[in-house]
């Protein structure tokens, strides 16, 4: 069976996904709203994020979330913490980054320049592949087609600036709907898609077909 990518992330309803974990996670362009998650966080959330850890056998991020989850992780093997860092700590963790950083994590890999062909090895290699944060790195796969499921962790809160997983400059796609979870106990809804390969289709509701 060819294995799946995962894109799991989470947006403010207007979008946002820059830096929700803490204040110094991703300060660019004076982003002042870093670990804007934190104080929305409930056991509906957190049941559904470990479901999605358990199930994984890999992990697929970008250079600067490796680093956070490099640098915490490790440290939480026996903490309160301790189901997913030994989770992550189990599986082979893989790097997408344009230099040659040093991974000291344990079972880090990093991805070579022919991104599709490193992909396509991965699929082969492994299930339930999960990329993590990552907006950088998880932009380009979506530009490139290159994942299967986008997972969606919607909050009700409008930030008006910040990065974005769907740029202003980014291409058109149509996505498939593959479920939704009902709203948590602090609001956060879970939005699960397929990716299509196929753009947008328009139409004229005016029109005598239109329904």
């Amino acid at each position: 069976m060819t294995g799946r990518i995962h894109i799991d992330h989470f947006t403010t309803l207007d979008g946002v996904a820059q830096a929700p974990g803490g204040p110094d996670e991703d300060t660019d362009s004076g982003f002042a709203f870093g670990g804007w998650q934190a104080p929305l966080l409930d056991a509906t959330v957190g049941a559904q994020v470990d479901a999605g850890i358990q199930a994984m056998d890999a992990l697929l991020l970008g250079r600067r979330t490796y680093d956070i989850f490099a640098g915490y992780w490790p440290h939480q093997l026996d903490g309160p913490e301790e189901g997913i860092a030994r989770k992550f700590d189990a599986i082979p963790k893989y790097v997408a980054s344009r230099g040659t950083p040093e991974l000291t994590w344990r079972d880090s890999h990093l991805l070579g320049s022919d991104l599709a062909a490193e992909i396509a090895a991965l699929r082969d290699r492994h299930r339930e592949i999960h990329v993590i944060g990552s907006i950088d790195f998880a932009r380009t796969l979506v530009a490139e087609g290159l994942f299967d499921q986008l997972n969606l962790w919607v909050y009700p809160i409008v930030l008006g600036a910040g990065k974005r997983l769907f740029p202003d400059d980014g291409p058109p796609a149509a996505l498939e709907p593959l479920g939704a979870e009902p709203a948590s106990e602090k609001g956060a809804v879970l939005l699960r898609y397929g990716f299509t390969g196929s753009v947008p289709a328009t139409g004229d509701m005016t029109s005598a077909d239109a329904v």
